[in-house]
């Protein structure tokens, strides 16, 4: 299996709008973020988790041909914004596009997107086909097994997920112990840290440090990277040597 990182900024990406901290106008590619997303491949086969507002460039940069399906984490708007540009793969592929979320995410998918999901659609819109999960169920997209973990963003559930070896995690501030204790073993661990300073509803830096060095994954990589927590190679040469800041369109293999 083959995950890229198709984006690891936060929020706003990096740089941010009418921002000129050192950050925001450095000339390094690995300073230049999109919004978090990863794409697992397998087969031949590719699973995108969450497609947010920077999905339509991410699908055009990786030059991805074909998409069997969506998972998503939570419905916040950096997660779901650019769900609208499953239409090209419709198309493509003659088939509704497999969308795999939680009751709170089907929610606010109709609601942002409540033109595909009407009696009477207009002709061209998205064809989606969205899939429950269950939180406390595995579930089976294009041959591989993605197995719900817990977290929570302050106040709100979200879903992680590990496929075999791997594990995915992304706008977490805390974990219960039952989900924690899914992550045993993992050989290739990815986690969010926002900055280096406390943040109410994500890991701070030192807080998925902490994690990585309990859990003691081969290697770990951090994500939903803020322009706050400073450029890419000095972060990087303060990190222990089996943990990475990810970057756009970095490749790893599991």
């Amino acid at each position: 299996m083959e995950i890229t990182f198709l984006g690891t900024g936060t929020s706003q990406g990096v740089p941010v709008i009418a921002c000129n901290c050192e950050v925001c106008q450095s000339s390094d590619f690995k300073d230049k973020r999109l919004r978090t997303s990863i794409m697992a491949s397998n087969n031949g086969k590719n699973v995108v988790i969450d497609s947010g507002p920077d999905f339509r460039a991410q699908m055009l940069r990786e030059n991805v041909q074909s998409l069997e399906g969506i998972v998503f984490t939570h419905e916040h708007k950096d997660h779901i914004a650019g769900t609208d540009d499953v239409r090209a793969f419709n198309f493509k592929q003659k088939k509704d596009m497999d969308l795999f979320a939680s009751e709170a995410v089907e929610k606010a998918l109709k609601r942002e997107f409540h033109y595909a999901f009407g009696e009477n659609k207009y002709p061209g819109v998205p064809q989606l086909n969205i899939v429950n999960i269950d939180k406390d169920q595995k579930l089976d997209v294009a041959e591989m097994t993605f197995e719900p973990l817990e977290v929570m963003h302050y106040k709100m559930p979200v879903l992680g997920f590990r496929i075999g070896d791997f594990a995915y995690i992304t706008d977490a501030k805390t974990i219960a112990p039952e989900e924690y204790e899914k992550l045993r073993g993992v050989k290739v661990l990815v986690l969010n840290a926002l900055r280096k300073e406390e943040h109410l509803s994500h890991f701070n830096l030192s807080q998925a440090i902490e994690i990585v060095e309990d859990l003691k994954p081969e290697k770990a990589y951090f994500t939903h990277i803020s322009h706050l927590m400073g450029k890419h190679e000095e972060v990087s040469e303060e990190l222990p040597e089996n943990i990475f800041l990810a970057y756009d369109g970095l490749k790893v293999s599991v």
